[in-house]
């Protein structure tokens, strides 16, 4: 057997830079690197391990310095989803604070079944110096690391203990980060000492490798049982998730809603599906629904999700689906979502079991006028105008910047948000003219994730407009990728919408009957009320940057925007206490049982009330 002596990180890096994927159907014919390229931020535990491997093999994958590790973890997993899981980036750091830094991006990917592979630093196997600079000890149990703790965040996770132990551990994280069904984040702790180490490894390990992605059928019983059911439904719905986009299934959807006449509705993952303005298309479900996806909710005798986990905010906690004889059906690639809600399950890839499905329907139409839904859309559409249009005075709403945005755009931009009020305006008023415009992590709603997944979201598709929209709360957490994206060269437009502190919350309290506190500058403890400079900030990070004191302003912004040669910020100061009043759902928020404020006992017994309409085990 011929064999290649190497470090373990050299034999690291030479494995993942040799494996490739194979382009999609109806992609042009051709392959590329898995692996895009590797955010790395070198400290004690990699620098000198990993960063040699990674210095000599910059031609084959390059190397990007960030300036946060979760935030270049963030860029990493946007890429991926924009890429529709198709190819995914590496991330390493530094053994204690750096990679522990990476663990709240690992949750996000996990929560949306993106792929990462987290690359970070451990102590010394030997146990030679320890504990080394910055080691974590377990009293208890001298092999736990810091790096333990992506263990719940992992869909694998492995420690690197000895230099042979990549010959099984790295075809593992390959077929957990392409598998459709346990796709997510792995997690390689690399032993510092054992990076350092060589061995003598097959020379067939560094072959070149082309994978492709599986699209597994339906059971056939289970095809037919969908198909007797739907044809004896009603008033069926479909809910439309991010299932549908990574089986690149839009042009089915959209062919199935119309051959049979049945309603789509959207979930965040799955915003996109339909273009806006397909006569089928309800728009956005659930608690930051539209009023004619929610109402046909509650009529549907039969819902159809397809490729979604059917989380809180999309079933309206349980409650949204309320006709009394309704049956729920799952089209999921993964058994676990498909069976959530006890719902009858077709397991199978989405475009795979829409078009069996097709076949089985024939000639079938459900017993619905389309005047019916058209009616509905066209009162949608009237809310959207008023909600969307420029105020005659006062500060803009959330609603009023999106109308503003929507309306400057290209059909080439990208929408990208995460936390706070922004995702639920985004969800029930952005109106998607492709698939793949609306890139919104809802999943964990981590603030922080918005520059960073611009970045990656430009990187991925760097021919594209690129506009993130971000509130002044999570601009604060984490913006320091503003400057990777000057320095890279990828051009974003960054939109601060300034309405000074954590609105989105402080509605929340509000409406708990909660006092406003702390959720605002304005009613949290403070010695001076800052007064910040966004604008200034963004420059002096490297960006161009303008304030716009209205919306006709932020519109000629956004137009100087599209002509910059480099990361453009413009900052909009906003309303805190407006949201988009039409639409929406129930959403079950815990109130506590006993208050002094009798705003808190009238929420309580409102949310009680609401509790009754809770649909558990059926």
């Amino acid at each position: 057997m011929t064999t290649i002596r190497c470090t373990a990180a050299q034999a690291a890096i030479r494995y993942l830079a040799a494996q490739h994927i194979e382009a999609a159907p109806g992609e042009v014919s051709g392959e590329a690197r898995y692996f895009a390229g590797v955010w790395a931020i070198f400290g004690h535990g990699n620098v000198a391990g990993l960063g040699e491997a990674l210095h000599a093999a910059r031609e084959q994958i390059p190397t990007y310095r960030a300036h946060n590790e979760q935030a270049m973890a963030h860029a990493a997993i946007a890429y991926a989803k924009q890429l529709r899981r198709r190819r995914a980036m590496i991330c390493t750091s530094s053994i204690g604070p750096g990679a522990t830094n990476m663990v709240t991006a690992a949750a996000l990917a996990h929560a949306n079944r993106l792929p990462v592979l987290f690359l970070p630093g451990d102590t010394f196997a030997s146990r030679g110096p320890d504990p080394v600079l910055q080691q974590i000890e377990n009293f208890a149990d001298g092999s736990v690391t810091a790096n333990d703790c992506f263990r719940p965040v992992s869909r694998y996770f492995d420690r690197i203990v000895r230099p042979e132990q990549l010959i099984d551990a790295l075809p593992r994280a390959m077929n957990t980060l392409l598998d459709p069904v346990s796709c997510g984040p792995v997690t390689l702790a690399f032993c510092q000492d054992v990076q350092a180490e060589s061995y003598d490894y097959p020379e067939a390990f560094f072959r070149r490798r082309v994978w492709s992605i599986r699209r597994p059928q339906a059971d056939r019983r289970e095809l037919e049982q969908l198909a007797t059911w739907l044809k004896s439904a009603r008033a069926p719905l479909i809910i439309a998730g991010g299932g549908v986009h990574y089986s690149g299934a839009e042009a089915l959807l959209a062919d199935f809603a119309t051959r049979f006449g049945i309603p789509v509705s959207e979930t965040q993952a799955g915003k996109g599906a339909l273009r806006w303005d397909h006569a089928l298309n309800l728009g956005a479900i659930g608690v930051t629904g539209s009023s004619c996806a929610n109402a046909a909710a509650a009529k549907a005798d039969l819902v159809l999700g397809v490729g979604t986990r059917l989380q809180d905010f999309t079933t309206g906690s349980r409650a949204l689906f309320s006709e009394p004889n309704r049956r729920l059906v799952q089209i999921n690639i993964a058994p676990y979502d498909a069976a959530k809600h006890e719902a009858a399950t077709v397991v199978g890839d989405a475009g795979e079991v829409l078009t069996a499905l097709a076949e089985r329907l024939a000639d079938w139409r459900p017993d619905r006028h389309q005047s019916t839904i058209n009616s509905e859309v066209a009162r949608w559409n009237l809310d959207w105008e008023g909600v969307t249009s420029a105020p005659s005075s006062g500060l803009p709403s959330d609603a009023q910047v999106i109308g503003a945005l929507w309306r400057s755009v290209s059909d080439n931009a990208v929408v990208v948000c995460a936390a706070g009020g922004l995702p639920g305006e985004l969800h029930k008023l952005w109106r998607a003219r492709v698939p793949d415009d609306y890139h919104v992590e809802y999943g964990y709603s981590c603030m922080g994730y918005e520059i960073a997944g611009g970045l990656g979201v430009k990187m991925a598709q760097p021919q594209r407009d690129v506009y993130v929209l971000v509130g002044d709360g999570s601009y604060l957490m984490l913006n320091s990728e503003l400057a990777t994206s000057v320095a890279l060269g990828y051009r974003l437009v960054v939109v601060v919408l300034n309405n000074r502190g954590f609105g989105c919350i402080n509605r929340l309290q509000r409406a708990t009957g909660g006092a406003a506190f702390n959720t605002l500058w304005e009613d949290s403890t403070h010695t001076v009320l800052p007064d910040i400079d966004f604008a200034a900030h963004a420059a002096s990070l490297g960006a161009i940057a303008e304030k716009a004191g209205s919306i006709a302003a932020l519109e000629q912004a956004l137009q100087r925007a599209r002509q910059s040669e480099r990361t453009h910020v413009i900052v909009i100061d906003t309303d805190p206490g407006i949201s988009t009043a039409a639409g929406g759902a129930w959403w079950d928020v815990a109130i506590p049982e006993v208050s002094s404020r009798a705003e808190v006992d009238a929420a309580r017994a409102a949310s009680l009330h609401e509790r009754k309409n809770r649909r558990l085990g059926d």
